[in-house]
C-alpha cells in the first residue's frame, strides 16, 4: 500500500487503517554504530540470587572474549591486541599478537572479532576478524589509525576492507609464525567508518562464521552518495558498488552503495562482498563450505553467504543442541532487532530486509528515497523478508524505569543453562551496551526465548560480548571499565559481597592506612559476618578481624591488600585494594585543548600535555591520550564511542567527525607512573551549532532531515559541518489529497544532502497537487451497504479521498 493509495475492508481494525493513513508519524530517534564505550558505574543487581564478579582488569580497551579447550582464554582489545590467560585466577596475560599495524582503530573499527578452534590445541588456531588499515588491495599502515580528510576537503570516509586470520598458537600462548589470511582482499569493502565487521565464531556443525556491518555511516542517509574524492586518498564509488563502476559517482535511484550494499545478494552487477550478511566458511581454507546454499549457483563470490539484509549483526549465538543462529542487529532510527536463523544449514539464504526495512516495517528514511533496491523489495511481499524474532524501541525499552530511553545498541547474545536457576535454562541473556542493561528473555512453553516475558538482570553495566564459559557461567566484557566480569548465581544462601576501602592508599613513609569494610553487604544480616583481613599482602588472611583494621607500611613496594568475608554458614567473598607506600600520583595536565575550544565537523583539534610526578621523572612514554565521543539522545543520557587512541606521545591531533546533534567530544590524559599509580585528566569540547530551518509549499507536509520525518515548517539543530540528508517525501498525502514534489529552494533534487552554512539557513520544499487522493473501499457487499462502511466512506470523503466501493470478492479475484 503506498501513501496515496489504500484498500479498506470492513473489519474492527478499518478506524485504525484509516488514522494511519491520514496522520504523519513524526520519530524522534538516535543512530546506532558500533557500541563502543559508556559512562562507568559498578553493576547494579537486580534478579536476586546473582552477583558479578570481576575477573580480569587492565585491558585496553577490550572487545571480544573467547574460551579455549584447554582452559586457556583469549581476548582480543581493539587497536590489535590479542591477549591470553591460562585461566580465570590468572592476573598476567600473555600477548598472543601484536596486529596494531594492520588493524585500523579509529571509530567502529578496529579488532572486533574472535574465536578459537574447537580442536585446540591440537589444532592451535586462534582466529581474528579485523578492518585492515588500508584502502582495498593497498597495504597497511596506511591511515595510522587515522581517517584524515583527503586533500580536496571532502569528508567521504576511509575505504577499507575487513580481513579474517588465522593465528598459529603455541604452547606459551604466545604466536608462531605468520599471520595466515583466510578472507581478505576487497570482500568487506566498507567506505565509511561505521558498522565494520563484527563477530566470529564456529557453529555445531564445524564451520565458521562470520558477520560483518553494512560499512555505511549513521550520520546522513548513506545510499552510497559519499563514496571518496577524486584525489590520492580516496576515488569515487571506492567499493564498485552498481550501476557506475569504480571511479565513477552513484545516484538515485539505480545507487546500490552504501547501507544499500546490504542487498547486494539480490542484484547480479556486483560481486556479493559480505556487508550486512552472515557467511559460513571452511576454517582451513576460508572458501564457503560445500553446502552452503548457493554453492554451484554460478556466482562464486555469493557462495559464503547464509543471510544478508542486516545493518550492523554485532554478535551471534548458537542455541545449544541446534543449528539455530540468533543475530543481535543494531538498529539506526527506532528499533534494535534479534534477528534468529532456524538452520544455517539448510537451503534459505535469509533476507532480513535493512535498509528497506527496520523491526517489522519498512524503513521510512529509505522508502522516501523511492530506491530501485528498496521498493522491488517492496513488490516483492512480505514474505521475501525475514521478520525479526524481537524488537524493542529506543526510546521505550522493556525495563524503561531502570534503563536509558536514549539510544540502543543491543550487543550481546547468550543462552543460559546450569549453573543458573532451572527457570532460566533455555532463556537467552541480552545485552543492550548503550541503555546499560543485561537482560533475560526467559524460555516460553515451547522452549524458545519468550518477548512477553523479559527479565532484568543487571543495570549499570555495559557488555560489547558476551560468552558461556566452561562451567555455563555468563562471562561479559567491558570496554570502557577495561573489564572481564562473570555473572554468578546462587540457588541458596548467597555468599558476602566483600567491599572496602582504603585511606589513604599513597603517600610517604612510614604510611598509615585505614581500612573500612563497611560498604560489604550480604543477603541476610551482616551484624554475623566474620571480617578477615591480609593487610601485609602475604596471600594469608591472618592479620587482623573486624569491620576496620589499620596498618603501617615502612618499605616502599606496592602491596594487594586482601579482605576475605564469611557468614554463618561459611560462604565467602574476597577483595583486593593495592598499595602505594612511598609513592604519590603523577599528575596529568592537558594545556590544549582548552574547555572553551568548540569545534565543527572536519575541524583539525590539536591536543598537549605533560606528564609530572613528585617522586621520579615521567615523559612521553607514561602518557595515553583518548579522544572520545559522547553520543547522546537528549542533552543528558549520552554514551560514549572512542574516536582514537594515542600512546606514548606529548602532543597530536584530531579530526572532528561528523556527527547529529547533540554530541560533544572529550579529550583525556591518562598519566601513569612506574609503580601502576594512574592520574587521567579530561576537557570536554562541545560543538558549534546551527539551527536550519524546514519549510514546505503547502505547509504540514512531510519531509525526511537525517533519520527523522518532520512536519513544515520545522526547525533542526545541526552541528556545524555536518551533512543533513534531507528528501521532499513523494508522492504524500495530507488532507485527503495527494502531493508530488517540485522543486528544493536550493535546487537540490528531490533528496541530497546540504551542509548548512554557520549562520543558519531555511530551505522550502515545494509539492504540486495531484488532485483526491485515490482509495480503495473493499466491502462484502458494494450494492448494500453496511452501517460501519458508510460510516468509513463518509469519514473518507470528508477528508477529501476520492473513494471508489469495491466487492471483497471481485477484490480478491483482482
Amino acid at each position: 500500500m503506498t501513501t496515496s493509495e489504500g484498500r479498506y475492508r470492513r473489519s474492527a481494525s478499518a478506524v485504525g487503517r484509516l488514522r494511519a493513513l491520514v496522520m504523519a508519524a513524526c520519530v524522534a530517534t538516535v543512530a546506532q554504530g558500533l557500541p563502543l564505550a559508556a559512562g562507568v558505574a559498578g553493576a547494579t543487581v537486580i534478579e536476586p540470587g546473582f552477583q558479578v564478579s570481576t575477573i580480569f582488569t587492565g585491558l585496553d580497551t577490550p572487545t571480544a572474549l573467547a574460551f579455549a579447550p584447554d582452559g586457556r582464554i583469549f581476548v582480543t582489545e581493539l587497536a590489535g591486541r590479542v591477549k591470553a590467560f591460562d585461566g580465570v585466577t590468572d592476573t598476567t596475560p600473555t600477548l598472543v599478537a601484536d596486529l596494531t599495524t594492520q588493524v585500523h582503530a579509529v571509530a567502529d573499527r578496529g579488532l572486533l572479532g574472535l574465536a578459537v578452534d574447537p580442536g585446540f590445541p591440537a589444532r592451535p588456531y586462534v582466529y581474528v576478524l579485523y578492518i585492515v588499515d588500508a584502502p582495498p588491495g593497498g597495504t597497511a599502515p596506511y591511515y595510522n589509525d587515522a581517517c584524515p580528510l583527503s586533500p580536496s576537503g571532502a569528508k567521504d570516509g576511509c575505504p577499507a576492507a575487513g580481513r579474517l586470520s588465522r593465528l598459529t598458537v603455541g604452547a606459551d600462548s604466545r604466536m608462531v609464525g605468520p599471520e595466515f589470511v583466510l578472507v581478505g582482499g576487497s570482500f568487506w569493502c566498507h567506505q565509511q567508518q561505521g558498522h565494520a565487521v563484527d563477530d566470529l565464531g564456529f557453529g555445531p556443525d564445524g564451520a565458521l562464521y562470520a558477520t560483518s556491518g553494512d560499512g555505511s555511516t549513521a550520520t546522513f542517509t548513506d545510499w552510497g552518495q559519499h563514496s571518496g574524492a577524486a584525489d590520492a586518498i580516496v576515488s569515487p564509488n571506492a567499493c564498485g558498488d552498481p550501476p557506475a563502476p569504480a571511479g565513477q559517482p552513484l545516484s538515485l535511484p539505480t545507487t546500490e552503495g552504501g547501507a544499500l550494499r546490504s542487498q547486494d545478494l539480490r542484484t547480479s552487477g556486483d560481486p556479493a562482498q559480505g556487508s550486512g550478511a552472515v557467511i559460513r566458511i571452511n576454517p582451513d581454507t576460508g572458501e564457503a563450505m560445500t553446502d552452503n546454499p548457493l554453492v554451484g549457483n554460478g556466482i562464486a563470490s555469493d557462495d559464503r553467504h547464509v543471510a544478508y539484509g542486516l545493518r550492523n549483526p554485532f554478535r551471534f549465538t548458537f542455541r545449544p543442541g541446534t543449528n539455530e543462529m540468533w543475530i543481535a542487529d543494531v538498529g539506526w532510527t527506532t528499533w534494535e532487532e534479534i534477528n534468529r536463523l532456524p538452520d544455517t544449514r539448510d537451503a534459505v539464504v535469509e533476507n532480513f530486509g535493512w535498509p528497506c526495512y527496520e523491526g517489522a516495517g519498512r524503513q521510512p528514511t529509505f522508502d522516501s528515497l523511492n530506491v530501485n533496491l528498496c521498493e522491488g523489495l517492496y513488490g516483492a511481499g512480505a514474505a521475501a523478508v525475514s521478520s525479526p524474532y524481537w524488537t524493542y524501541r529506543h526510546d521505550a525499552p522493556p525495563d524503561p524505569t531502570r534503563c536509558s530511553n536514549g539510544g540502543a545498541a543491543v550487543s550481546g547474545l547468550a543462552f543460559a543453562g546450569a549453573p543458573y536457576p532451572a527457570a532460566f535454562h533455555g532463556g537467552l541473556f541480552v545485552a543492550d551496551y548503550a541503555k546499560g542493561c543485561l537482560w533475560a528473555l526467559m524460555p516460553g512453553a515451547n522452549g524458545l526465548p519468550d518477548p512477553g516475558n523479559v527479565r532484568t538482570i543487571l543495570t549499570a553495566v555495559y557488555p560489547v560480548d558476551l560468552d558461556i564459559g566452561p562451567d555455563g557461567r555468563l562471562f561479559y566484557v567491558d570496554i570502557a571499565n577495561g573489564s572481564v566480569s562473570r555473572l554468578d548465581s546462587f540457588g541458596g544462601n548467597q555468599p558476602p559481597i566483600s567491599r572496602f576501602s582504603a585511606t589513604p592508599s599513597f603517600g610517604p613513609l612510614p604510611l598509615v592506612t585505614q581500612f573500612d569494610a563497611g560498604a560489604t553487604t550480604d543477603d541476610g544480616p551482616t551484624s554475623g559476618l566474620i571480617y578477615e583481613w591480609d593487610l601485609d599482602g602475604d596471600g594469608l588472611f591472618d592479620d587482623a578481624t573486624g569491620v576496620t583494621a589499620s596498618w603501617t607500611y615502612t618499605t616502599s613496594t606496592n602491596v594487594t591488600v586482601g579482605l576475605r568475608v564469611s557468614d554463618a554458614a561459611a560462604a565467602t567473598g574476597t577483595s583486593t585494594v593495592v598499595i602505594y607506600p612511598g609513592n604519590r600520583p603523577p599528575t596529568a595536565t592537558i594545556t590544549s585543548p582548552t574547555a572553551s575550544t568548540t569545534w565543527a565537523s572536519g575541524d583539525t583539534i590539536p591536543f598537549s600535555g605533560a606528564a609530572d610526578d613528585q617522586d621520579e621523572a615521567l615523559g612521553p612514554s607514561n602518557m595515553h591520550w583518548t579522544v572520545v565521543l559522547h553520543h547522546c539522545a537528549t542533552i543528558t543520557q549520552c554514551h560514549e564511542h572512542p574516536q582514537g587512541a594515542f600512546s606514548g606521545v606529548p602532543s597530536g591531533s584530531y579530526t572532528a567527525p561528523e556527527h547529529e546533534y547533540p554530541a560533544y567530544l572529550e579529550v583525556r590524559l591518562a598519566v601513569t607512573d612506574s609503580r601502576g599509580l594512574v592520574t587521567t585528566s579530561s576537557v570536554r569540547l562541545d560543538p558549534q551549532t546551527v539551527d536550519v530551518s524546514f519549510v514546505t509549499q503547502p505547509a504540514g507536509l512531510a519531509l525526511t532531515v537525517g533519520d527523522g520525518v518532520v512536519t513544515g515548517p520545522a526547525t533542526v539543530t545541526s552541528i556545524v559541518g555536518t551533512r543533513l540528508s534531507v528528501t521532499a517525501n513523494s508522492p504524500q498525502v495530507a488532507g485527503g489529497t495527494s502531493y508530488v514534489f517540485q522543486s528544493w529552494s536550493d535546487g537540490g533534487p528531490v533528496s541530497h544532502d546540504i551542509v548548512p552554512p554557520s549562520g543558519g539557513a531555511t530551505y522550502t520544499a515545494t509539492f504540486t497537487s495531484g488532485g483526491p487522493a485515490p482509495v480503495l473501499l473493499v466491502v462484502g457487499n458494494a450494492t448494500t451497504l453496511g452501517s460501519g462502511d458508510i460510516a468509513v466512506r463518509s469519514r473518507l470523503v470528508a477528508l477529501g479521498y476520492a473513494v471508489t466501493v469495491v466487492d471483497d470478492d471481485v477484490s480478491s479475484a483482482a
